[in-house]
């Protein structure tokens, strides 16, 4: 549904996208931009109080904050183009920023307080016990309290994640069988790539860091405006002295994710954003409400794992297909998807590879299949 938020913030779209990105550039304070590494994969640069960029810091992959070739990173890039991770317009996290979230005919209304959100006091948590236990949980985020490896993710606990899934009833636990085994490898995979601090050579290999950083690189140490993630928005007005930047299992980004999820949540998220890195449930509900809404023009994560989203002649003309493909679409297609459609044979790059990896991680541990059109190459980003 548009409303006075959606203007609000294509109006300053229209402000990031008719400004130059590259280093120097006017700005506009504390927003971000994705910018291009010497290596040809993306980064991410922040706008100086002064109005210019700064310069393009690339992405992370070990537990201390160095990239492959040694060189220090704090943020992962995030599509300041089209805000954000649950944004009615948006874009990611993994510190990227996320897309948006869609509508068709079978979503749940994203304007109104989350149909799929179980009143208080439910104590059915979806299918998550069906398939995971406490300690397969561990197996698979054995790193995550590893604070002499540089990870500050203890807080991401079984108990955490299980109380905030009793809100959501119908995370996997909608569909046929293998669906569901699917969406939670999925929704594992992606949440393990948003905060993972693995590298290639990385002990147990990079699949076993994932839930490590419990905020995104760089900012909490950042001065402000840096890390800002502030939209202009009558509606999610940005409190004072606070910052929307990545946080929690999904990363969490921006005023108007924070206000959406925290009105859902019934938690002040845009005066308290800090709370997604220091609770723990609270940082798994933001996860799992942001995969279980839908807004236009995406469909949520949930529907598209689990057969409830058709795609519009549009979405097939699009290459958008259910699968594991088109989480990586909502959640960061403008940065991640689409590398394939002039010369079907290029690989993913290292972001979508990760997610790939971690996706395949999961399904084997949860006894099924990938499933169809896991990689999102061909797809055009909404």
């Amino acid at each position: 549904m548009r409303s006075t938020f959606l203007r609000d913030a294509l109006a300053t779209l229209a402000l990031l996208l008719s400004a130059c990105t590259d280093e120097g550039a006017r700005c506009v304070p504390g927003m971000a931009s994705a910018c291009a590494c010497t290596d040809g994969a993306q980064g991410a640069q922040t706008c100086a109080a002064d109005g210019t960029y700064g310069a393009c810091v690339c992405d992370r992959t070990s537990p201390d904050g160095s990239s492959p070739d040694g060189s220090s990173a704090d943020a992962s890039p995030r599509d300041a183009s089209s805000p954000d991770a649950s944004s009615p317009d948006g874009s990611s996290p993994d510190g990227s920023s996320l897309d948006a979230v869609s509508l068709d005919a079978s979503a749940r209304d994203a304007s109104s307080p989350d149909a799929s959100i179980a009143m208080d006091g439910a104590t059915d948590a979806g299918g998550l016990t069906a398939y995971v236990t406490e300690a397969q949980f561990e197996a698979m985020f054995p790193h995550r309290g590893d604070t002499a490896s540089g990870c500050n993710g203890a807080y991401y606990t079984w108990q955490a994640f299980l109380e905030a899934a009793r809100a959501f009833p119908a995370f996997a636990n909608e569909g046929s069988d293998a669906q569901r085994r699917r969406e939670l490898a999925a929704f594992l995979a992606n949440i393990a790539h948003e905060t993972t601090g693995g590298w290639a050579t990385a002990p147990g290999g990079p699949e076993a860091w994932g839930l490590c950083f419990r905020e995104e690189l760089g900012c909490s140490t950042a001065d402000p405006p840096a890390c800002a993630y502030c939209v202009p928005s009558a509606e999610w007005p940005c409190a004072s002295g606070r910052r929307y930047y990545g946080r929690g299992p999904i990363q969490l980004s921006y005023n108007f994710n924070y206000g959406q999820a925290g009105r859902a949540l019934g938690v002040d998220l845009l005066n308290q954003p800090e709370r997604v890195a220091t609770d723990g449930v609270i940082a798994f509900k933001t996860a799992l409400w942001f995969w279980m809404t839908a807004q236009s023009p995406k469909p949520s994560c949930h529907d598209a794992m689990t057969g409830r989203w058709t795609p519009s002649a549009t979405d097939l003309a699009a290459g958008r297909r259910p699968g594991f493909g088109v989480t990586i679409n909502i959640i960061n297609g403008g940065l991640e998807c689409g590398y394939a459609r002039a010369v079907s044979s290029t690989p993913p790059p290292a972001n979508v590879a990760d997610r790939l990896r971690f996706y395949a991680s999961f399904t084997a541990r949860l006894g099924v299949s990938q499933g169809d059109d896991t990689a999102c190459g061909t797809m055009q980003p909404w």
